[in-house]
């Protein structure tokens, strides 16, 4: 590789909240950077941004994005992401989350970025009706027609992505064996957390030693089926009092409120521990049984290959990218998704069987290890950076 032109290689990575960045693609950018890429990191929340890209020894740029539709400050920041572009002179810019690929397909076509990337982890409106449904998929399709090259996290929501016409299935593909950034197998290896770890966290949680903990990592939201685990666990629960319920993520009660029976139970039942967001959820892999995802919308779940990697079962939804996450009946159990009665036998058949949650924790694990680990998929991401832009060979992307 000749470094003279690695180091003309620029690229603006952006997403819409810094936390992206702090987590997901926390070891890319340390990837990114070491493989000599000039990058700069492009977000909101500049009190955050600025301490990621500090630790990274990154550059940075602020660009306020909000999540929701917002015509009048979404046309600010496309404004100030435009001035931004074209006096930086980038040869790539690749965006993630939905706004952000938004901003980032608009500003840099305007601009004329030689290679404008775009990675689909997802797509809210797959819930939705009516105008905003319409409005956010034509907001994807804007996405797919002016990027110059696509991505998906998944193969199947490759697929859907092509079904549903938002690019064609020329300008889309999967990097490496799928997930936008693997799993980092050093943090997420069950090896570094012994019986005492198990017992610190749960006397922590005034959760029994010998209880059986459900673990769920993720927005606490209505869209990740958390109306229908908690309806499934208070049932086996009312069964059993040694069965626990985790939830390790944030409540977004502006953008996805639970149903408010779901929150009052949330918060009056004892056997239910809430801890929010966390930047080590392994810790909390770690003290757990099972782990839960029953979400209505995904483009991956690179949190159940996370699960995986400490060697827990998942019970997921077969909804887009988690058919993909969870090989049914190896890695874990598939049930259909909003169906809380299907949910809780999949459940069931966990919590009574130690040996099925140890074959199939340790089928996770060795999937996770062999098909994400995040050196291969960042290595992936990075290759295809080069082979764009013609600064070395790299072998084309994987295709199924």
């Amino acid at each position: 590789m000749d470094p003279k032109k690695v180091q003309k290689l620029r690229l603006a990575r952006v997403v819409t909240s810094s936390l992206t960045f702090s987590t997901l693609l926390y070891d890319q950018i340390a990837a990114i950077r070491e493989s000599g890429i000039e990058l700069t990191l492009v977000s909101g929340d500049v009190k955050e941004l600025s301490a990621i890209a500090a630790r990274q020894r990154v550059a940075y740029q602020p660009i306020p994005m909000v999540r929701q539709p917002s015509p009048g400050r979404d046309m600010a920041s496309l404004l100030r992401l435009s001035r931004f572009l074209a006096a930086s002179e980038f040869d790539i810019i690749h965006s993630s989350t939905p706004k952000a690929g938004l901003l980032s397909a608009l500003a840099g076509a305007i601009c004329s970025v030689p290679i404008r990337l775009h990675t689909f982890t997802g797509q809210r409106w797959v819930t939705m009706s009516g105008v905003m449904r319409w409005m956010l998929h034509s907001f994807d399709h804007i996405i797919g027609r002016l990027s110059t090259r696509t991505y998906a996290d998944s193969f199947s929501q490759m697929r859907f992505l092509v079904d549903e016409k938002i690019v064609s299935r020329a300008k889309i593909s999967v990097l490496a064996t799928g997930s936008i950034s693997g799993v980092n197998l050093c943090r997420f290896d069950p090896r570094h957390y012994g019986p005492d770890h198990r017992s610190v966290m749960r006397a922590r949680l005034n959760i029994p030693q010998h209880a059986t903990v459900i673990v769920f990592v993720g927005r606490v939201t209505r869209d990740k089926g958390v109306a229908e685990l908690v309806d499934a666990f208070v049932e086996l629960a009312d069964e059993s009092s040694t069965l626990y319920l985790l939830l390790v993520g944030p409540f977004e009660p502006e953008l996805d409120p639970l149903p408010q029976r779901t929150r009052a139970s949330i918060e009056s039942d004892a056997r239910i521990q809430q801890v929010g967001f966390h930047t080590k959820p392994e810790e909390y892999l770690a003290m757990a049984d099972i782990f839960c995802l029953p979400s209505y919308r995904e483009g991956f779940g690179t949190v159940v290959i996370e699960a995986g990697a400490m060697g827990l079962p998942t019970v997921a939804t077969s909804v887009t990218g988690l058919v993909d996450a969870v090989r049914d009946g190896e890695t874990g159990l598939l049930v259909p998704a909003r169906d809380a009665k299907a949910l809780r036998a999949a459940l069931q058949a966990l919590v009574e069987s130690v040996d099925l949650r140890g074959r199939m924790g340790r089928a996770a694990r060795v999937r996770a290890v062999r098909e994400f680990d995040a050196k291969l998929v960042n290595q992936a991401v990075i290759d295809e950076y080069f082979r764009l832009s013609g600064s070395r060979h790299a072998e084309p992307c994987s295709e199924q």
